[in-house]
């Protein structure tokens, strides 16, 4: 994987080659979760008894029937190369266990990236295809930097877009405060942050500083989903950096950044608006150095197209709100939320981190118990092998609020249930 060493940012990382590239590359993920798989105990009226079962926070994804577990959870082969100066191409197929291939409850590898960048026109190179789309930190660069297993609860579920049939030949049945409910046979997956589209990107460079773009046109979907929108997404992403020293991801500099999105997707012939924009900031120097160290902010808020996961993997005769995600399109529905990280090298080898991450969904719908306030602090030790191999570590200290719910009900509940999680890794490039 040399692209991870000669890249100045993430745009190039992500969408230009290197020039002296392997044809083949990819990396894998072996990867261990385990919760204590704590129960929610919740009241059939039909049955007239309580129902004990365990609810997907406690739960791992994609399949959602053990709280502990071994998995690959990526999987990537990668070709990429050049046809001639201007010309660079770029395809990987995802073969991992995770939500970008459970395809209506089954597994089903996916093209993940399939891009050509032009670059004939200075300041402006241009990239056709599947792209991952400006938007924020943890959904743009490499998994070979990430200090955590799990993502942060904001990007897990504002950004890691869920992709359903947007016109099932049934329509979707309404659940609470205007959501429609949406059963796992009708998911198509996650777009893993990417979409079809073209990009206009580039970077400059003055003494120590530099400025970056990236600017995207495309449809909101995927390979397996196709386009579900009436209108082009856009997207877009302006970043400045001072470099100390060093190249590629792991460069010392201070760099900050802000995005915006725009969608207009559709769900039972009815267009939606879906509204992302962030903004924030990293420092990092000293990367694999004794007492090298980081630290990151990114603030990130959402309108329309909210998704709430389903609360349970099984009817067990529990109201469909329940067992059914509930997608919540209107432009009315909110949510926001941030993280905060930090990281310390103790030795060139060692690293440890400390995050905390907060997540405030449909904060308008706190009146009616619709809200939900997900916080979690997360303790990560991890060893670096080299810059993209290493092995990491940590348990994530969960809690999740259900303000202006009775105290026995569903909502209420299933948040006092959600148990701690620990989780390892190891990244192996080739």
């Amino acid at each position: 994987m040399s692209q991870c060493v000669d890249a100045a940012n993430w745009f190039k990382l992500q969408d230009l080659n290197p020039k002296n590239v392997s044809l083949f590359s990819g990396f894998i993920e072996p990867s261990i979760f385990s919760m204590a798989g704590t129960e929610a105990s919740i009241y059939n009226p039909q049955l007239h008894r309580y129902i004990n079962a365990i609810p997907h926070t406690n739960l791992v994804g994609p399949n959602f029937d053990q709280s502990s577990t071994g998995t690959i959870q990526r999987a990537r082969l990668m070709i990429r190369g050049w046809v001639n100066p201007h010309v660079s191409y770029f395809f990987a197929g995802e073969f991992g266990n995770n939500a970008a291939t459970m395809i209506r409850g089954q597994y089903q590898p996916q093209l993940q990236d399939g891009h050509v960048v032009l670059s004939y026109i200075p300041g402006a190179r241009l990239e056709v295809g599947i792209i991952r789309a400006p938007s924020a930190e943890d959904a743009m660069n490499g998994y070979m930097s990430y200090n955590y297993v799990v993502f942060p609860t904001v990007i897990n579920q504002l950004m890691l877009q869920p992709l359903y049939v947007s016109n099932p030949g049934q329509p979707y049945p309404a659940g609470p405060d205007g959501s429609a409910l949406i059963s796992s046979t009708q998911t198509l997956g996650v777009n893993a942050f990417r979409y079809p589209g073209v990009q206009l990107f580039d970077w400059k460079n003055w003494g120590h500083w530099q400025i970056a773009y990236g600017a995207m046109v495309g449809m909101y979907g995927s390979v397996s989903a196709g386009n579900q929108s009436s209108h082009p997404l856009y997207a877009a992403r302006l970043q400045g950096s001072y470099i100390f020293s060093g190249h590629g991801p792991f460069r010392s500099d201070v760099t900050a950044w802000v995005w915006y999105q725009n969608a207009q997707p559709t769900l039972m012939h009815h267009s939606y608006t879906m509204q992302r924009e962030g903004v924030g900031f990293q420092y990092l120097q000293g990367y694999m150095h004794p007492w090298g160290r980081q630290l990151k902010f990114e603030y990130m808020r959402g309108n329309g197209w909210i998704d709430a996961p389903a609360a349970f993997s099984q009817q067990l005769g529990l109201a469909p709100a329940l067992t059914q995600a509930q997608l919540y399109p209107n432009l009315s529905n909110t949510a926001a939320g941030y993280y905060v990280e930090g990281g310390l090298f103790l030795t060139k080898n060692i690293e440890m981190n400390l995050r905390y991450d907060y997540y405030d969904r449909l904060p308008n719908l706190a009146a009616v118990g619709g809200e939900r306030i997900f916080k979690t602090w997360a303790l990560a030790l991890q060893y670096h092998i080299t810059p993209i191999t290493k092995i990491m570590a940590g348990y994530y200290f969960r809690t999740i609020e259900a303000p202006n719910v009775a105290p026995n009900s569903p909502g209420a509940i299933v948040s006092k249930a959600v148990d701690n999680e620990f989780a390892m890794q190891a990244m192996i490039s080739f």
